[in-house]
């Protein structure tokens, strides 16, 4: 069978599978390598704020109903809390089946107290109330807050704006029709950008393989299987029985969205796919405008494989210190890990931040901070996983609440190689 280096999915597994070589034989040449992932997410953050600012309002233009916006929204949010709550609970679950922090050697945590200093300071800067959690969402400019790339703050003056020009009727066609136009010059970019993640997935893998070493893989051996398990037994069974229910199949739409899927394998940033995820979707059948209030939302509020991640990652931590936790303490985790993990950025580094905002938060609960030094060997590798199942948890929960809302209708047309830059991603 011949190879076709054409294709974005091949390309991106050789440049994988060249990334980890490179990184093996010539760690610190690999580590080096690490600016073209960060140049190409930030090519990716570059684009993702316009792209979702006027997917929403070209969508919700189109709607023109208060209540039927509302109701997508209601549904979205209690569909991302029941399954992240659900992803959660399993996580603990596993954790204590199989105990992978059991026999862990604690007395090297202090040799790395620095790097765990930072992330706890970054946690401290990032820990809000609920009150300004909810103030947060509504930007003081809205102007700047698309410029620093603040999700839900542009995601709530998209929503407004959307509203707005529906009510102008006739008279809003003009902005609408202007707003599709660079919608589609959009698009257009982010095909230009994708040539550019081969050499990304490339380079972030033979950063860390350069940088971590494949022999940092083998002292928590343990944690790592139980934690790539339990979010491929998450996908096949969680979301396939969902899929199953709502009349789709799982490892259908996993084909559909495989390109994304490597782009988030290699960079480790579930971030750098959410333009293409919305086209992706789109193409799938969902309509416009709940692919652009579902997919940055669950950006923000559905993130699975990262829930799976820090409750097993506590978990890991106490058991390594011969903690046991009781019911009550395992309650209050994960009632503070439903807030903490919130909001958590799709970028590599994030988990751990919010693992230490939720064990400095938890009252009276006997986890030491510092044992997050556990895990940052192998954080790197677990990252791919974790973003990965954010990915694929928001293409499910797009498909949900499209179908509940009966605006799925899927076209034959539409096949796994849709170009990102086609006009039925700026128009539909």
């Amino acid at each position: 069978m011949k190879i076709n280096f054409r294709n974005l999915t091949v390309q991106v597994l050789t440049a994988i599978v060249i990334g980890i070589a490179i990184g093996y034989f010539f760690p610190s040449f690999g580590a080096s390598l690490k600016v073209l992932a960060d140049i190409f997410i930030k090519l990716i953050k570059m684009v993702i704020t316009p792209i979702v600012f006027f997917t929403i309002v070209i969508g919700f233009a189109g709607m023109g109903s208060m209540k039927k916006i509302g109701r997508i929204g209601g549904k979205a949010l209690l569909y991302f809390e029941l399954v992240t709550t659900f992803a959660m609970a399993i996580g603990i679950a596993i954790a204590y089946l199989i105990r992978p922090g059991d026999g862990i050697e604690t007395s090297g945590v202090g040799s790395k107290a620095d790097a765990v200093a930072g992330y706890a300071q970054q946690a401290s800067e990032t820990s809000h109330g609920f009150k300004d959690f909810l103030l947060g969402i509504i930007p003081d400019n809205a102007i700047a807050a698309m410029a620093s790339g603040q999700m839900l703050p542009v995601l709530f003056f998209s929503v407004l704006f959307g509203l707005a020009l529906s009510m102008l009727g006739d008279k809003g066609r003009p902005v609408t029709e202007f707003f599709e136009k660079l919608n589609e010059i959009f698009f257009k970019i982010v095909g230009i950008i994708m040539k550019f993640s081969p050499y990304a997935a490339g380079g972030a893998m033979a950063y860390t393989i350069g940088k971590f070493g494949l022999g940092s893989l083998l002292s928590l051996g343990k944690m790592m299987i139980a934690t790539y398990m339990t979010m491929f037994l998450f996908i096949v069974v969680v979301l396939g029985l969902i899929a199953r229910y709502y009349k789709f199949s799982i490892f259908g739409l996993i084909r559909h969205i495989k390109d994304e899927i490597l782009l988030v394998l290699g960079t480790s940033s579930s971030e750098s796919a959410l333009p293409r995820l919305m086209n992706k979707m789109e193409s799938y059948g969902c309509s416009k405008p709940v692919v652009g209030l579902v997919v940055p939302t669950g950006y923000s509020f559905n993130l699975d494989g990262t829930s799976i991640y820090l409750s097993m990652a506590a978990l890991f931590i106490a058991q390594a210190y011969g903690i046991e936790l009781t019911l009550l303490q395992i309650a209050t985790f994960l009632g503070v890990l439903m807030l903490t993990s919130k909001g958590a950025a799709g970028v590599t580094g994030s988990g751990f931040i919010t693992l230490a905002a939720t064990l400095a938060a938890l009252p009276g609960t006997p986890i030491p901070l510092e044992g997050i030094a556990l895990l940052i060997g192998v954080d790197r590798f677990m990252s791919e996983a974790r973003a990965i199942t954010n990915l694929i948890g928001n293409s499910v929960a797009t498909v949900v609440i499209a179908k509940s809302e009966n605006q799925f209708q899927p076209l034959k047309e539409a096949g796994p190689e849709l170009d990102p830059s086609s006009s039925r991603a700026a128009s539909a």
